[in-house]
């Protein structure tokens, strides 16, 4: 048995009263725990990271990001109780959301949306949404690169196609749906209206490879519906990430068979974004600690259900890149580029290629971490010497990158030496993408509930709503605290909508 150890002190939520409480969060038994008391109703203990030794490696790659220079709010009471955003926040948005609705053409129980169960609609106007466009992109230093619509069922909107074209007009480099996919499985041109918007990405919910876990998830079988929405937007090359709600003991056991069929169908399927259930919304908590799923347990299924092809290290948090960001700012000497400052405990990652050897993770022939303190190094020279300094600090840092990957070991299929090249020297965007659309992003994004709530990883939230009073609010907040609120105050009754 090891001893209690506190990590750090925080605030969460109770899970009752969504009050502001004090909150420890402790190692026991080789495991992260998060406690805290509240007045009325008691005490709540609960699994935070389920590894304290993944908890511990993924604490070495956090960094502390700038915010925004022009916050919303003023920080007047405890975060997060007046999300807006305020100066206290430490990252900038990297990608925005919208509820364009909160209809739904399903009513599934584990809902962190509540959708379609209202007797009110929320459904921004055009011009609504055109403001909440506005107000991201007028975020600084770094304007929002990234929208994603959401809901609700962002396509039973008749105007989404529309609304695609609005967020380009807009400047959003990157747009994406989060979606179910019955719209685009029935109708096969919406997935081609869609692409000519310039439509991005499609976030497709997709919980697993066969009918049970959409029966247990989805209340109904929703395979063969995932199937057609996958080749509709196949015949019109518009990409796709797929995006399991994974829940212990539900679907759990299917994240390889996931992870093999989006490497069948690596031509469309860009990554697998998993999402450990949240316990907000229409979601039942009642059995938070059966069925919750951390971001170390995720990683270990990974690795026991791909027979060790992808491995438990080769997961790195989303927040490790920052030093690639850093170093293309020190090298431009003007505009701030968008940096993952988000908290190293909301997420983890890796890229893998795929070859008749199977999987391939990036880290069996690059050495990651040898690669970032390069770019962090040459960072740090460029700061402190001046205009010839820096070009010599490029030119080298450009010779040594490519040293960090050992071709014996990268697949046939990809010269990565060569990409790093072109990206790094040449600024080029075309290698860049042409890396992206080798590899399969596979990765796994924890959003907090008020039973895990901590303080620290929202203020370094960089995935944002914006909503119609002109806040932008960070997204674990938004769905424990704000969300009825909002919906609230700016809903119609069903009653007097016209028919």
């Amino acid at each position: 048995m090891g001893e209690i150890m506190v990590i750090k002190n925080t605030k969460s939520l109770c899970p009752e009263c969504l009050a502001v409480l004090d909150a420890e969060v402790y190692e026991d038994k080789g495991k992260i725990m998060i406690k805290k008391t509240c007045k009325e109703h008691g005490e709540f203990n609960n699994t935070y990271w389920s590894s304290s030794k993944v908890y511990m490696k993924a604490n070495d790659y956090g960094k502390v990001g700038r915010g925004i220079d022009n916050p919303q709010t003023i920080a007047n009471s405890e975060c997060p109780q007046n999300c807006g955003l305020c100066e206290e926040h430490e990252s900038h948005t990297v990608l925005g959301l919208i509820d364009v609705t909160n209809r739904c053409n399903m009513k599934c129980p584990v809902c962190f949306a509540n959708a379609a169960v209202s007797k009110t609609l929320y459904e921004p106007t055009y011009e609504e949404i055109r403001t909440m466009l506005q107000n991201l992109r007028n975020n600084r230093p770094v304007p929002t690169p990234a929208i994603q619509y959401a809901g609700g069922e962002p396509t039973v909107r008749k105007d989404i196609v529309e609304l695609v074209k609005l967020a380009k007009e807009e400047g959003f480099r990157h747009t994406q749906i989060a979606t179910n996919g019955l719209r685009l499985a029935r109708l096969p041109s919406l997935a081609q209206e869609l692409k000519d918007a310039g439509l991005n990405t499609v976030y497709l919910q997709f919980d697993g490879v066969t009918e049970e876990p959409y029966l247990k998830i989805r209340n109904r079988n929703l395979l063969s519906v995932k199937l057609a929405a996958i080749e509709n937007c196949r015949k019109v090359n518009l990409q796709i990430v797929l995006v399991p709600t994974v829940i212990k003991g539900v679907n759990d056991n299917q994240i390889g068979d996931i992870l093999r069929f989006a490497a069948q169908n690596i031509d469309i399927i860009r990554g697998v974004n998993f999402q450990p259930v949240s316990f907000a919304g229409r979601t039942p908590a009642d059995e938070v600690e059966s069925q919750r799923v951390t971001i170390p347990d995720f990683e270990m299924m990974v690795e026991e259900q791909t027979d060790g092809q992808i491995k438990v290290e080769d997961f790195y948090p989303a927040s490790c890149v920052t030093p690639v960001s850093e170093f293309i700012e020190s090298i431009d000497g003007k505009d701030a580029q968008v940096t993952f400052t988000c908290h190293p405990h909301c997420g983890s990652a890796t890229y893998i290629f795929i070859d008749d050897s199977g999987m391939i993770p990036i880290t069996r022939f690059i050495d990651v971490d040898r690669f970032f303190n390069l770019l962090t190094n040459s960072t740090e020279d460029m700061e402190a010497g001046g205009l010839v300094a820096k070009a010599k600090i490029v030119a080298r840092a450009t010779l040594e990158l490519p040293k960090t990957v050992d071709m014996s070991k990268s697949p046939d299929s990809v010269d990565l030496r060569s990409i790093l090249t072109a990206v790094f020297r040449d600024r080029s965007y075309k290698s860049l993408g042409d890396f992206h659309h080798k590899t399969l992003l596979v990765s796994c994004m924890h959003f907090m509930d008020p039973f895990n709530f901590d303080q620290d990883r929202v203020r370094r939230c960089v995935i944002h709503y914006a909503v119609p009073d002109g806040r932008i609010i960070p997204f674990c907040s938004m769905n424990a605290i704000y969300r009825g609120e909002i919906e609230n105050k700016f809903s119609k009754p069903l009653s007097e909508i016209s028919k």
